[in-house]
């Protein structure tokens, strides 16, 4: 089967084994899988992630994975299924599917389909899945919105975490696809007001088709100096999805006292912050990352229903062969938000 992988720092298209199905797992067809940001990253950046996952000992939950050899990628996608291996049940041949981007064995070991040399993505023609974990697409759901469902349970994570309620505001610092997706967690929770910055003219756009109340150009006006002006009393949480050294601090700096900032962007850089901005102010700052298996099926049931509308996404749609040009292109916010690749186009 044709696949791209990740090869001396480059993507590239080749011929790979067909994977094979064993017990407790299921062959599929990949009809779409998107490009995420934290593959951007780990292209520029694969040494450093690597390194700084290897520190974190098992909490990363990550087999090694060497970067001398083929790298497989590919975690937000949509399939159809083909075969079950030995003793398996799993949904019927010619079903959509997705999962939660990893596998389990029998002993309950996860491995990652995010980065692996052992394993086939999302940017291949077919992988093997556990069939344990797929969750089947309803009915008339286009397979390049049902591939969104992992991202969208990223923003949805993010907003459940912080715990926002209605009455509170929201401010959004970044606006590419794990932003876009924060600020449509936010319109669905009944948050009002949500104000989100970028300097993306394109992304500002979208930032409104998704939900956002007042969108800001940055070189212009900063989101929390937006939200004194138009509201400045209700308590406010700030998500940074930008992932870029520097905009912690700013945002510790500019943020009300009492206010809460989430930090959802993937910053691969060291970075500084002033702890006295703070505790000054009392600020409370969380981390997060990734989901669990009901915000993940509650992602794809809301692109189903309707509840969120992901096209305004979906900004390039691709086959194998341009993914290496679409990496590239993403590196533009004005040009792209987000590219599905469709191995079979």
């Amino acid at each position: 089967m044709r696949a791209a992988v990740l090869r001396q720092g480059r993507m590239v298209v080749d011929e790979f084994p067909e994977p094979v199905p064993g017990p407790g797992e299921v062959l599929v067809a990949v009809r779409a899988c998107g490009i995420c940001g934290s593959d951007l990253h780990f292209v520029k950046h694969a040494a450093e992630f690597l390194a700084l996952s290897a520190e974190m000992g098992g909490v990363a939950r990550r087999r090694p994975v060497d970067l001398s050899c083929d790298v497989h990628m590919g975690h937000e996608f949509c399939a159809e299924v083909l075969a079950a291996g030995p003793g398996t049940a799993a949904p019927r041949p010619g079903t959509l599917v997705t999962s939660m981007p990893f596998t389990v064995n029998a002993s309950g070991a996860r491995q990652s389909l995010s980065f692996t040399n052992d394993l086939a993505g999302g940017y291949g023609e077919r992988m093997v899945l556990s069939a344990s974990l797929v969750v089947e697409v309803p009915s008339g759901v286009d397979p390049n919105l049902a591939a969104l469902t992992e991202p969208l349970a990223v923003g949805l994570h993010a907003v459940n975490r912080s715990g926002i309620k209605p009455g509170d505001a929201a401010v959004v610092l970044g606006c590419g696809p794990v932003g876009l997706t924060v600020i449509a967690g936010l319109r669905r929770a009944g948050i009002e007001p949500i104000i989100a910055a970028d300097f993306s003219a394109a992304r500002r756009a979208t930032a409104t088709a998704m939900g956002a109340h007042l969108v800001v150009d940055p070189r212009d006006e900063d989101a929390i100096s937006a939200w004194r002006r138009i509201e400045g009393r209700r308590p406010l949480v700030v998500f940074e999805a930008v992932g870029v050294p520097g905009m912690i601090n700013a945002a510790l700096r500019d943020a009300p006292v009492g206010a809460r900032i989430v930090v959802v962007g993937l910053c691969m850089q060291p970075d500084v912050i002033q702890p006295v901005f703070g505790v000054l102010k009392e600020l409370t700052l969380q981390f997060v990352v990734t989901y669990d298996a009901d915000e993940f099926s509650g992602a794809l049931r809301s692109i189903a229903e309707g509840d969120m509308d992901l096209a305004p996404l979906i900004t390039g749609v691709v086959g194998l062969d341009d993914i290496a040009q679409a990496f590239d292109d993403l590196s533009s916010p004005d040009l792209h938000t987000k590219i599905v690749v469709e191995p079979g186009r």
